[in-house]
């Protein structure tokens, strides 16, 4: 970095660092306090309850050993129309429609999490907590894939739940069924439908139950040649998880998965034929894989697959246009300093960017590439590209200028009026009474009393482009949870951890 840079990037900290100091004391923490405002939080308690957050989104059948004890059966009808089972699985947000696209990328992202860091998980004492996750949801994936040409992909009337206020224990809107098959096709959820599958595999097999990850392995190569045979843009979740990136990337995606699982060439080769369509991108969502699929084939590339190279420059592209100071970037960081894509349900982006960041740097460590990555005006190494993801994860975890968590029930101010019709409404085991579409609309919805159920784990859409948060359970772009936002702090949660445990090292910047 030249001098200038190093003074303007030094300014930058010391306001934000102030920043903090004020508003530690505003909420009673001190300049120790517990960890949320200076210092490291406890990466330890945020991942445990990060993985727990997906206990509260369980749909069907609760097992005898379900955490979240607020939460009842629900769905247990689902498929019953078409004679197939659908039960379980999760719900994506804070309604209780079940969306197989965002479903499969959170099983991705969570199994993609556990792969990558494994010991850090294990070390916290979540990993079974993680592989019970996982399995829930690639579960429902393997049953919603009914034969070689149908794949369901989203059980629920969309407009007619968001049209009601319910438990899902209470609910009696529609459970429409939608499919995709070689008639309708649908590649961007077939794709990560296949993605998840392998991706939960290389997590499951070493479980006791082999029988259940051959099945899951079996159904992600199957699933995968549903995609690619029968390709056509998938559109049945419109309005609510519409495809705009198309389906090429998932393609990618789905294949990098497969040829990890597998390591059957045809996979590898298909990256390499397609090349073509991996672009720079600066955002990785449930709708857009390109850097996903970037980040897997750059790890193939390090090992020698230099007809690659396509992919890893394209990754380079996606740090530069991320990080501060780089001369390319291109999403900017808030006053402080969380990275801003846009602002509707922003923590989605500002997590699956920390996750690939971790990974990539983590990578870069492990084959030896010290000078890590060059942007037009800065280079970053390795450590210098963990640091600031980690930066993305304290300021969920409260290392921001409003003093308080975005996850619920970490530290001592968290949301408390989520964007959630399960935690706003009194738990049937509470309030036994069914309580009707309307009633929730009328008495529970609008209320500023704090939601009944503290819904712990679950991080909200987050702070608006002033980093202000209003915590008004009306206001879903900033107050809902989101399966996919969990599912990625998962693994970058889980890199902090480590980061934070490493030495201290000279070169890291501060941001």
């Amino acid at each position: 970095l030249q001098p200038r840079q190093m003074a303007t990037m030094a300014v930058k900290a010391l306001v934000v660092a102030m920043m903090l100091v004020v508003h530690c004391f505003d909420v009673g923490l001190g300049a120790g306090g517990d960890g949320l405002c200076l210092g490291s939080p406890d990466y330890g308690d945020a991942l445990a309850k990060a993985i727990l957050f997906f206990e509260g989104q369980r749909s069907g059948r609760l097992p005898a050993n379900q955490r979240a004890r607020w939460r009842g059966n629900s769905a247990l009808a689902d498929g019953r129309p078409e004679n197939v089972n659908l039960t379980g699985g999760y719900y994506d947000a804070g309604d209780n429609v079940k969306f197989g696209f965002p479903m499969a990328f959170t099983v991705t992202l969570l199994s993609w999490s556990a792969i990558e860091y494994r010991g850090d998980v294990a070390a916290a004492g979540q990993l079974g907590n993680l592989r019970a996750a996982i399995h829930w949801g690639a579960d429902f994936l393997l049953r919603a894939h009914t034969s070689p040409t149908t794949l369901y992909t989203q059980v629920g009337d969309g407009n007619a739940d968001h049209g009601c206020w319910e438990r899902p224990e209470d609910m009696d809107t529609p459970r429409t069924l939608y499919k995709i098959t070689g008639d309708s096709p649908g590649s961007e959820a077939a794709g990560e439908a296949a993605a998840a599958l392998a991706a939960a595999y290389l997590v499951l097999k070493e479980d006791g139950d082999k029988a259940f990850a051959s099945r899951l392995l079996a159904a992600s190569k199957s699933v995968l040649e549903l995609a690619n045979n029968y390709r056509g843009s998938f559109q049945s979740s419109c309005p609510f998880y519409c495809s705009y990136s198309g389906f090429q990337d998932e393609l990618l995606w789905a294949s990098a998965w497969l040829y990890r699982a597998t390591k059957d060439g045809k996979y590898l080769n298909f990256l390499r034929d397609n090349q073509g369509s991996s672009n720079p991108v600066n955002e990785f969502s449930w709708d857009n894989k390109q850097v996903g699929a970037q980040m897997l084939a750059t790890q193939e590339y390090l090992k020698g697959r230099r007809e690659l190279a396509r992919y890893k420059t394209n990754l380079d592209s996606f740090v530069c246009a991320l990080m501060p100071d780089s001369g390319n970037t291109q999403i900017r960081t808030t006053r402080g300093a969380l990275l801003f894509t846009r602002d509707s349900v922003n923590m989605q982006y500002t997590t699956t960017a920390a996750l690939v960041l971790s990974i990539y740097s983590k990578t870069l460590q492990s084959w030896g590439v010290s000078d890590g990555v060059r942007c037009s005006a800065a280079s970053f190494s390795p450590d210098q590209i963990a640091s600031f993801a980690a930066s993305q994860v304290d300021y969920i975890l409260g290392s921001n200028p409003m003093g308080m968590s975005y996850m619920v029930g970490f530290g001592g101010a968290f949301p408390r009026r989520i964007h959630h019709r399960a935690a706003s409404i009194p738990s049937i085991k509470v309030l036994s009474r069914r309580v009707p579409c309307n009633e929730g609309f009328s008495s529970w919805l609008p209320t500023s009393d704090p939601n009944p159920n503290v819904h712990v784990g679950a991080i909200v859409g987050g702070p608006d482009e002033n980093d202000q948060f209003g915590d008004n359970r009306g206001d879903s772009a900033h107050s809902e949870p989101a399966t996919y936002i969990n599912a990625a702090f998962v693994g970058a949660c889980a890199a902090a951890m480590g980061q934070s445990q490493k030495p201290a090292s000279p070169t890291l910047a501060s941001y």
